[in-house]
């Protein structure tokens, strides 16, 4: 299930084409950085945190970052960090899902940025590689810090004036259930994509069934046609039955996330392939929609009646498939860490409480239905070392790690080759 909890700085690289010749900046091993990707950076920084961009200093901390970031990457080469095409994949999703909930719709990200959604993701794709190789490394070389509790208590000791107040915080579980899932609604429109393969099959046009009945709008007006794309770039089971075709060739149904497939290999050469595929989305209807808020309903009742826990029925019967082993349970959020669609509807539970249901809308035609549990609150406080041992733990661990995170950049800048060319 998709993640709308929480409040995510999401950092997006630059998608559009520079329309005048860039200025290198800084050569970070067989990277550069040029001028027009610093003043991106330094302007979404500025912008954040609601200052000048030409605040003294910025720019050399901004371009700084960039640097060590870079001569992390070329580190993660040197020691051979690997990252799957499903890896990257997967956090292209994250990246999309979070900027539709941002734009209200797929059409409108393409809309924004000028391109299809396919051509968003093989925009992004490299650069995502790249962090995630970076991520790896830093897991592999600080992923496994930890303090003892002489280090937490002498951080407390030493910044408890800096740590402050506490916000106030709440421990929340959840049953999530999506109309769309249900056997009925798939059957429903899996039989509408195989009636269109029974047709191409007795001899249809695929280019004019794609234009009348494809529901991806960046490739339906170019008769499905998603041009040439390298592997990594499509969703797993849309690529594997891409590659496995021979020139031509049209697949049988396929299911992915966003709905339907029918795929038709053009032409493949090595890594790449030219396809063109008609989409049908899974689409809910009013019918699903009530069958979900009664069940929701039902659940609740039952957990208020002590019939058995939430967490019993969020196991059982929650279709977030991340959180339903865990009974639901989506972790202690401070509350400005929360959506609006969360805050609103923890806003008004007391603790022990379950919400009735409400439903959550991702975008266009995507929405599903959950039911909240709001386990414990604590109110806002000065910062205690027992009461928030956990969270000052935390603090300590990370004060730690960004010690050894600069010691480690240091060496780095001591082996592998940068420069500054401002």
């Amino acid at each position: 299930m998709k993640k709308i909890f929480l409040i995510i700085i999401l950092v997006t690289p630059v998608l559009l084409s520079q329309q005048v010749l860039d200025k290198i900046v800084a050569v970070v091993d067989n990277e550069i950085i040029l001028k027009s990707e610093l003043d991106f950076q330094v302007n979404q920084l500025a912008y954040n945190r609601k200052i000048d961009p030409s605040t003294p200093g910025l720019k050399d901390q901004v371009l700084n970052s960039m640097i060590e970031e870079k001569l992390a990457y070329a580190q993660a080469n040197y020691d051979s960090i690997v990252v799957t095409d499903e890896e990257v994949n997967s956090r292209i999703d994250y990246q999309l899902d979070y900027l539709q909930r941002q734009y209200g719709s797929r059409e409108k990200i393409e809309q924004m940025y000028g391109m299809s959604i396919e051509k968003i993701r093989r925009e992004l794709s490299d650069d995502v590689r790249k962090s995630l190789m970076i991520q790896k490394l830093q897991e592999k070389n600080f992923g496994m810090v930890d303090v003892s509790r002489k280090e937490v208590d002498d951080f407390y000791y030493k910044f408890r004036d800096s740590i402050g107040i506490i916000p106030e915080k709440v421990s929340i579980s959840h049953l999530y259930r999506n109309p769309r899932k249900t056997e009925s609604i798939k059957a429903k429109y899996r039989k509408i994509a195989e009636d269109l393969l029974d047709s191409l099959k007795a001899g249809a046009d695929f280019a004019e069934l794609a234009k009348k009945y494809s529901e991806d709008p960046g490739s339906a007006v170019q008769g499905g046609d998603l041009g040439f794309v390298k592997k990594g770039v499509f969703y797993p089971e849309f690529e594997s039955a891409a590659f496995a075709l021979n020139d031509n060739q049209i697949s049988d149904v396929i299911e992915s996330p966003v709905g339907f497939h029918i795929v038709q290999l053009l032409e493949k050469r090595g890594e790449s392939v030219h396809t063109r595929h008609i989409l049908i989305k899974i689409k809910s209807d009013e019918q699903a929609d009530y069958d979900a808020i009664d069940f929701l309903n039902e659940m609740r009742d039952s957990v208020v009646r002590n019939v058995n826990t939430f967490k019993y029925y969020a196991k059982k019967f929650s279709e977030d498939t991340e959180t339903a082993p865990f009974g639901g349970d989506l972790g202690v959020f401070y509350l400005n860490q929360l959506d609006k669609n969360m805050l609103d509807i923890v806003s008004k539970l007391k603790q022990g409480e379950i919400s009735y249901p409400k439903r959550i809308e991702y975008g266009t035609d995507d929405y599903g239905y959950h039911i909240v549990y709001l386990q414990e609150r604590v109110q806002q406080h000065p910062a205690d070392l027992e009461k928030d041992y956990n969270e000052i733990k935390r603090l300590a661990e990370d004060y730690k790690k960004q010690k050894m995170y600069s010691e480690w950049i240091s060496k780095l800048k001591d082996k592998i080759y940068w420069e500054i060319k401002l």
